[in-house]
Formats: C-alpha cells, structure tokens, sequence
C-alpha cells in the first residue's frame, strides 16, 4: 500500500508570541526609557527647589539684630508711658532688624527706614503731643510694607504672618492717642516679632 504523507501545518501562534515580545519590549525602551530620564529630571528640579526653600525656610540664619528686637518685645511688654521711649526703642530695633533682614536678602529699603527714623523720633520730642499715634501709624505701616515685600520676595511660606502683621499695623488708629490703644501698638510690635523670627 501507497504511504500517505501528511504535513503538519505549521503553527503561527510562537511566531505571534515572538512578534508580541518584541513589540513590547520596542514600546517600552522608546517610552518608558525616555519617561525615567524624565522623572531623574524632574527629581533633580525638586531637589533644588526643596533645597532652596530649605536655605529661606528651614535654615535658622541667626541674625543678631533680628534676635535682639524679638528679645526686647518678649521682655518688656508691659513699659508702655506717657514719654514713650518704649515705642520709640521698639521702633528703632524694628528699624535694624528689618535693615539686617532686607541686607541679607538683598533689598534695598534705606529711604525707607530713614523715614520711620524721624516718625520714631518724632514720638519722643514732647510727650504731650496728641499725634504720636499718627507718627507711629505711619512708622508701621512703612515696616509692614517693607517686610511684607521681603516675605513675598523670599519668604513665600509666611504670607499669613506678613498678612497678620498688615492688619496689625492698620489697626493703630492715627486719631487715638497711643496710650490708649497700647495693645494695638504691642500687637503690631508682636506679630513684627512673629514675622522676623520665622524669617530669621
């Protein structure tokens, strides 16, 4: 008897195992090689970023003339008379923490502080003078002016604090006479305080 010869058909799905392999492997070495140097990318940006926040933010810098005005606001908090050489020493040390701040970050505010200068001494010339408040007013709000750039500069974290020590200022009322809104100007002279410090 005659042998028949039957082939085998030749089975397609290792070849279409094989092709599918390949494909995926091209897919993922042109997306997904290129998407991790993205992420190493992006990574790096964030590191530097975090960093330099950390440098405004997490660093304690230390500044003397900083520390010396929040010690002078924590201590004396109850010396507010009639011949206000407390408001004015207040305002003064105000004045050179706001300078060292603005020197460190590199803003320029001397006009500025030359002004609140003469306010603070102005307060002091005759106690019996009813603009004190309005000397001192505008003595705050030129600072809160000054620091609240300063934060938006560099400090963006402490918008709430520089918000805080805006209203502070605005609530010194230029018609009162000063020692009867004291704790007005104590509020504001704390929150200068709460401000530099979390700058400093």
């Amino acid at each position: 008897m005659a042998e028949i010869k039957i082939e085998r058909k030749k089975q397609v799905w290792p070849w279409v195992l094989a092709g599918l392999v390949i494909a995926a492997l091209l897919i993922y070495f042109l997306v997904y090689r290129d998407n991790d140097k993205n992420k190493e990318a992006i990574a790096e940006a964030d590191y530097i970023i975090n960093a330099n926040q950390a440098k405004h933010l997490g660093e304690k810098e230390n500044n003397g003339a900083v520390a010396a005005y929040v010690n002078f606001v924590l201590s004396n908090k109850e010396k507010m008379s009639l011949d206000h050489a407390y408001t004015n020493e207040a305002l003064l040390k105000l004045i050179e923490a706001t300078d060292a701040k603005a020197n460190e970050v590199g803003y320029e505010v001397q006009a500025d502080l030359e002004q609140v200068k003469e306010y603070a001494n102005m307060i002091t010339a005759d106690p019996y003078e009813t603009t004190h408040a309005d000397n001192i007013r505008k003595a705050a709000d030129i600072l809160s002016n000054v620091l609240q750039n300063i934060q938006k500069a560099k400090f963006p974290g402490l918008t709430e604090e520089a918000k805080e020590l805006k209203n502070a200022s605005e609530s010194i009322k230029p018609a009162v006479l000063t020692l009867e809104q004291k704790d007005a100007v104590k509020n504001f002279f704390a929150k200068a305080s709460d401000l530099l410090q979390k700058m400093n």
